[in-house]
């Protein structure tokens, strides 16, 4: 009995000794709560310091626009930590745009005033939804203060549809929508106020919408005076409050929290713009307005259909004169039946909704809509499928059933998008059996050819290296091969890390060369990011082999400025320009750079100050500042990689 002690330690060293032989070791500790808290307060500590420094070096910034649209992300940045000086940042900011609106040139000959201010009008829209995050009263100071003084802005013609709404108006409409989230009565209070003077925000659906949150009575009372509002207005002359009202029935009724339950899931994945507004007597309410109206205007008999013609085709013609580029101004009853064209075509896709709460009145809906050429349901169906589309949660059936009515030119979206979701639910007989006879060509064969790749995935913790190297040799192009690569690497995560790094390696060396295109550079961006949680040390090689080749580019781009490219001016490069493959390139950099500086913020940082050129250090440095803050980056959003064949889906972060 003496001997079981020394009996049982020996049993423990040679499970010991074999657990170091077979290369098990022991979980690493986790951190404590503690812990993850001191190392988030080092994290921002590092990167307000990082901040100041982006800030020291924005000074050196020629283009105004370049320095305007950091004071604004850095504003943004601090507000938390530092209010006055983030306020002293959003009017720098709002300085700096008004001086730009001074000093842009307008030409009196110019076809369209906005295209000559686009360059502050992006920036004066930005600052003002940026502050709005955090203030609504400083957002709609920031508002006033960059009001357009230099030129007469459009003024829009609430009877006619083809008239552009103003900046100014446009961008209080948007704003209106962002300050509901923030403070909703504020919002309504201003919403009330520019429906008294004539004015119908399309986004006051938001508004009620927000309001229901903080005080459901307040909304109520509010939602009954809009539509009173809407009601008085003539639907027929009035485009804004027709557009109105189409937004607010387009939703369908907002159903008793007992009724809602089931769907409520549902809901909370649509933005704010596609929930319901309306009870549903207030919902029948309007809809019966918008139907009165709809239903007053004849179409226009053989002998006056001169009146269908609209300011755009009138007076086209090889014989035609140019008025001074000018809308040719509509008459009353052109006006009067375009909008009840309108008003009748937002019905098409509420038809149902109709049947339900108005039954009475749903044949002279039909009947108007034959009238109107409206009569089949192409224009409902179209509507249905992209409703579907949107729904983030939509099931393959849901997607299935959608395709099957839906317009023919949106019909293989679905059945793809249907097959690819029966993939992501685990059925890929199903998602095969989609594609077969639904799908036509190369959509087809790529469904087909992901499906074949899912599988070998599923049981690639049992097949061997040289076997995942036959099956990658057989593709055609390197994409292709990456994408099979990381698709193994990602399902070997949990079975067999060892064998998943070995599956990235063999990734990387198809990356490990000069890219030709951006999407070379997109497919390196895609390695490193799978090596991120495996080995972080590669993602910064592979990170920094491409910022070496981005600073020849950018060399490049620079001598050629004026002549092939575009996107520096006065010898700088404008870091907030859209369209461009190198801007939107560097945010990629910048976004993988903020990513692993969550685990290695000083490689990080020095990696981001080997770009060369100004523009773009600051760019990365502040994706850096932000990542390590969590605050959502505002450089462009390149995420998508191409599908196997040569189509391009969504890729999850």
């Amino acid at each position: 009995m003496r001997k079981t002690p020394v009996l049982m330690l020996a049993i423990a060293i040679i499970l010991s000794i074999l657990n170091i032989a077979t290369g098990q070791e022991p979980a690493p500790q986790q951190p404590t709560e503690e812990e993850k808290a001191q190392q988030k307060t080092e994290l921002e500590k590092q990167a307000y310091r990082l901040l100041d420094q982006v800030l020291d070096e924005a000074q050196s910034l020629r283009l105004p626009e370049n320095r305007v649209r950091i004071q604004i992300n850095a504003a943004d940045l601090i507000w938390d930590q530092n209010q006055t000086r983030a306020r002293s940042l959003f009017s720098l900011a709002s300085e700096g745009i008004v001086e730009m609106m001074r000093n842009s040139p307008i030409s009196s000959n110019q076809r369209n005033p906005q295209n000559e201010n686009r360059r502050w009008f992006g920036l004066r829209q930005e600052l003002v939804l940026t502050a709005a995050r955090h203030d609504a009263q400083l957002a709609y100071q920031l508002l006033a203060a960059t009001k357009s003084q230099s030129q007469p802005a459009p003024t829009a013609d609430v009877r006619n549809p083809r008239m552009m709404l103003n900046s100014d108006e446009n961008l209080e409409q948007t704003l209106l929508g962002r300050i509901a989230a923030l403070d909703p009565k504020l919002a309504a209070q201003n919403a009330d106020q520019m429906m008294e003077k004539g004015q119908f925000p399309r986004t006051v659906g938001e508004v009620i919408n927000q309001l229901q949150r903080q005080d459901a009575e307040a909304a109520t009372k509010f939602a009954d005076k809009t539509v009173k509002r809407i009601e008085s207005a003539n639907l027929l002359t009035n485009n804004d409050a027709s557009t109105l009202a189409q937004i607010l029935l387009s939703t369908g009724p907002r159903l008793p929290a007992a009724q809602n339950s089931s769907t409520s899931d549902t809901k909370n994945q649509l933005p704010q713009s596609r929930q319901p507004v309306l009870d549903t007597s207030l919902y029948t309410e309007l809809l019966s307005t918008v139907i009165d109206s709809a239903l007053k205007v004849n179409f226009p008999t053989q002998n006056n259909q001169r009146v269908v013609q609209t300011g755009r085709a009138a007076g086209r013609g090889p014989n035609a004169q140019q008025q001074n580029n000018q809308p040719q101004q509509l008459t009353d009853a052109q006006i009067e039946l375009n909008n009840a064209r309108r008003l009748v075509g937002g019905l098409v896709t509420i038809l149902p909704t109709i049947d339900q709460y108005l039954p009475s009145r749903a044949n002279a809906v039909r009947q108007k809509l034959t009238e109107f050429g409206f009569g089949d349901s192409s224009r409902a169906n179209f509507g249905q499928a992209v409703s579907v589309l949107q729904q983030s949660n939509s099931t393959s059936d849901a997607l299935f059933q959608a395709a099957q009515v839906a317009p023919n030119a949106l019909q293989p979206r679905l059945y793809q998008q249907a097959a690819v979701k029966a993939m992501d639910e685990g059925n890929t007989d199903r998602a095969r059996q989609i594609a077969t006879d639904h799908l036509q060509g190369g959509q087809r064969d790529s469904i087909i050819q992901r499906i074949e790749f899912r599988e070998m995935a599923k049981k690639s913790e049992s097949i061997r290296l040289d076997e995942i190297r036959q099956s990658v040799a057989r593709l055609s192009n390197d994409a292709d091969k990456v994408s099979l690569l990381l698709q193994i690497a990602n399902d070997l995560q949990k079975e067999n890390p060892k064998a998943q790094q070995q599956v990235l390696e063999e990734a990387r060396q198809l990356v490990n060369h000069r890219a030709v295109n951006y999407d070379q550079f997109e497919d390196q961006l895609r390695v490193a990011r799978a090596f991120s949680t495996v080995d972080p040390a590669r993602s910064f090689e592979v990170l920094e082999t491409g910022i070496g080749q981005l600073n020849e580019l950018l060399s490049a781009a620079s001598v050629l400025s004026g002549f092939e490219v575009s996107i520096f001016r006065d010898g700088e490069m404008n870091i907030g320009q859209g369209g461009s493959g190198l801007n939107s390139t560097i945010g990629r950099y910048g976004q993988e750079l903020a990513l692993l500086a969550k685990t290695d913020f000083e490689r990080s940082e020095t990696l981001a100050g080997r770009f060369q050129f100004t523009e773009p250090r600051i760019m990365a440095r502040l994706s850096i500042v932000q990542g390590a803050l969590g605050v959502q980056s505002s450089q462009p959003n390149v995420n998508a990689i191409r599908n196997f064949g040569g189509n391009f889906v969504g890729r999850p972060n």
